[in-house]
């Protein structure tokens, strides 16, 4: 699926009072920020905005921080949000790798829904679920580890399990195919997985845990 460029990105997400600008003034004051102390997830790569959005929309007992480096992308999910008053859903546009400039020990739980994949061997290191991406997240989880990941690349999907279990992560709930599980396993649906649920495409997801 490709993204139309919006001309005027930064105009959009300047004017908006869901971008923030400067996310490191707010390091180890996120629950000042929101003015609560509810849980608060992060959904690193939240490309248009549809999943945090909705998410946001759902459970307004927890904040949301949507993370997308691409400026027109973030622009999107700021016109998508409209008009609507959303108090609990803020978002950031910066490069991932940035997240412990951002963050204190203040995240409940990180969401990677349908990440870039990476397939080749060389390119592994840019995966979300990398062990170099998994040192960060540890300098910014709250006190339990919690990662939900979404995907259809069967790549991503295996390397994700297999570094999330070397990093003694547990597998809560596993799903190889998320749109015909019997379970009840809540799920808000992405642009990407809107249309791969057309396609007939398999889901993968895992819930993964590390409680200290």
């Amino acid at each position: 699926m490709r993204y139309n460029v919006v001309k005027d990105a930064e105009k959009i997400m300047g004017n908006s009072e869901y971008v923030v600008k400067n996310p490191e003034n707010y390091k180890g004051k996120w629950s000042s920020f929101f003015g609560n102390n509810n849980p608060i997830c992060l959904e690193l790569g939240m490309g248009r905005g549809s999943f945090i959005i909705e998410m946001a929309k759902t459970h307004p007992n927890i904040n949301y921080i949507g993370l997308e480096l691409d400026k027109s992308q973030a622009a999107t999910a700021v016109k998508m949000i409209g008009t609507k008053k959303i108090n609990n859903l803020k978002m950031i546009c910066a490069d991932a790798h940035d997240i412990i400039n951002f963050f204190g020990k203040e995240i409940d739980t990180i969401y990677l829904t349908f990440s870039e994949p990476w397939p080749k061997r060389g390119d592994e290191k840019k995966r979300f679920t990398h062990v170099n991406y998994l040192k960060l997240y540890d300098r910014i989880f709250k006190k339990n580890k919690h990662i939900i990941l979404k995907t259809d690349n069967k790549i991503l999907f295996a390397s994700a399990l297999e570094s999330l279990s070397s990093y003694w992560y547990v597998f809560d709930k596993v799903s190889l195919d998320l749109h015909n599980d019997e379970r009840n396993i809540e799920n808000v649906m992405t642009d990407f997985e809107k249309q791969y649920f057309k396609e007939r495409r398999k889901i993968y997801y895992v819930d993964a845990s590390f409680k200290n």
